[in-house]
């Protein structure tokens, strides 16, 4: 089967939607499929083309038996609304070009963000005569305007009309967290359009590494601590204003660092902030190269999901999988009733408090200090649950499944697959009031509450 993925994000970017995308296009041609990819020269998360993709229109390489196909974006580290017009205006003109120099297709699978994508995936599906999969990863415009990052009435109209005119064009739409498919089919998208496949992690990639040699920790002088660690985008949704806050109120612990791994301009404007907080404890550093991705999250004894107040429920950070695969406990800061807290709670390998309360923050990293076992605990859990749930081989089968029933001119139909968001285990937290207490911080009664009611979970 040939399959053309039209992806705005693909390797060597390093996080998002680029990882997924590269991993899913090798494993398809190891299974005997032809692929070439759409994308657009690398410039994620900087927003700044890559050096040695500057100054070309058109590239395309081999790379791992995918051909990889790019074109010229517009794209400013500082966008305005002018600039992403020009982003996405410019990727629908380049990338339609550059998808015409090559074979036809059996089908196309199209990833969204951004969702004037779909514009050339269909004109190109209505050329080749090919069904389009769309595989959306963020429901746009809704996400956008939830945390203000499109407040222009006359361009939210517009694509609110993209949005329509995506569904209604693809002729299957796949979706990570039954979150989506409520969404949608509340928006009448026919249900027996939508299938549900679940982000995925490379299990045998990432995985548990014993601390006790590791050079992460060596390197940044984190031997004998216990190491908090946000890695990731560093964006409007993550709010890591509270990760300072929060490692502000425990100074007067120095065996606790805070590490947040991220791009090098978003991390300017953290440091701003751990000075204006004196948060001497948290130690900041940039994109690691992916191989050493693994020992990196292995340095850690936490991993953090944090998120604002205002992400939409069904907001599911890919990130979410690749900690528990590392085989280490998670703090989630992250809307209670929302996806990634669904996720937390059903893997049983971490603890969910509410979103942007650095107080709360404070408190469940010294409980998990405070507590080895319940901390090996979660982080076992974790990762066996990550295993079962999230392993690439299948969700690669699953997407394999679903382009060639497509390509066949089978309707799609809705599968129910392991989700985060299907049950919902009593490894809850109890509410938790935000706290104005200053240093030292004092513990709240929900400390000893859910004390106990992780051991009653570990019990039953």
């Amino acid at each position: 089967m040939r399959i053309l993925i039209y992806s705005y994000n693909y390797h060597p970017e390093p996080i998002g939607i680029a990882p997924l995308m590269t991993e899913l296009a090798e494993g398809l041609v190891k299974r005997g499929h032809e692929v070439r990819v759409i994308t657009a020269m690398p410039n994620y998360p900087e927003r700044r083309i890559y050096e040695d993709y500057r100054g070309k229109l058109f590239s395309t390489t081999q790379q791992n038996g995918v051909k990889v196909q790019r074109c010229f974006v517009w794209v400013k580290p500082r966008p305005s609304l002018v600039d992403r017009l020009l982003l996405d205006g410019s990727f629908v003109v380049t990338s339609f070009i550059q998808a015409l120099n090559g074979w036809r297709p059996d089908v196309i699978l199209t990833t969204v963000p951004p969702l004037p994508v779909c514009v050339p995936a269909t004109l190109l599906s209505w050329l080749y005569r090919a069904p389009v999969v769309l595989s959306l990863q963020d429901i746009l415009p809704e996400a956008a305007v939830q945390v203000g990052l499109l407040t222009n009435k006359t361009m939210i109209r517009v694509f609110e009309a993209l949005e329509r005119f995506a569904y209604r064009s693809a002729t299957a739409v796949s979706v990570i967290s039954e979150g989506f498919v409520d969404n949608l089919i509340g928006k009448q998208v026919p249900e027996q359009k939508i299938t549900l496949i679940p982000n995925w992690v490379d299990v045998n990639f990432i995985r548990p590494l014993p601390q006790e040699e590791s050079r992460f920790r060596q390197t940044y002088n984190l031997e004998n601590k216990f190491v908090v660690m946000y890695s990731g985008n560093i964006a409007l949704t993550q709010g890591l204003k509270t990760v300072i806050r929060a490692a502000a109120r425990l100074t007067h612990k120095p065996e606790i660092a805070f590490v947040i791994v991220g791009e090098g301009k978003a991390l300017a404007e953290l440091q701003r902030l751990c000075e204006e907080f004196k948060a001497e404890n948290v130690l900041l550093l940039p994109f690691q190269p992916r191989e050493q991705l693994p020992e990196m999250l292995a340095a850690a004894d936490v991993g953090l999901i944090v998120q604002k107040r205002n992400v939409v429920s069904f907001n599911m950070p890919s990130k979410t999988q690749v900690l528990l695969a590392s085989g280490r406990a998670i703090i989630a800061s992250v809307p209670l009733m929302g996806e990634a807290a669904r996720a937390v709670r059903r893997s049983r390998g971490g603890i969910v408090i509410p979103p942007e309360d650095p107080a709360a923050l404070a408190e469940a990293v010294l409980l998990l200090q405070n507590n080895p076992m319940r901390l090996a605990e979660l982080a076992r859990e974790g990762r066996e649950f990550a295993v079962n749930t999230y392993s690439f081989e299948q969700a690669l089968s699953r997407y394999e499944a679903l382009l060639t029933r497509v390509a066949a001119g089978e309707k799609a139909t809705t599968e129910v697959v392991p989700s985060a968001s299907t049950t919902i285990t009593n490894l809850e937290l109890p509410s938790i009031e935000p706290s104005h207490a200053e240093l030292p911080i004092e513990r709240s009664e929900w400390v000893p509450k859910f004390l106990s009611a992780t051991q009653e979970s570990s019990d039953s």
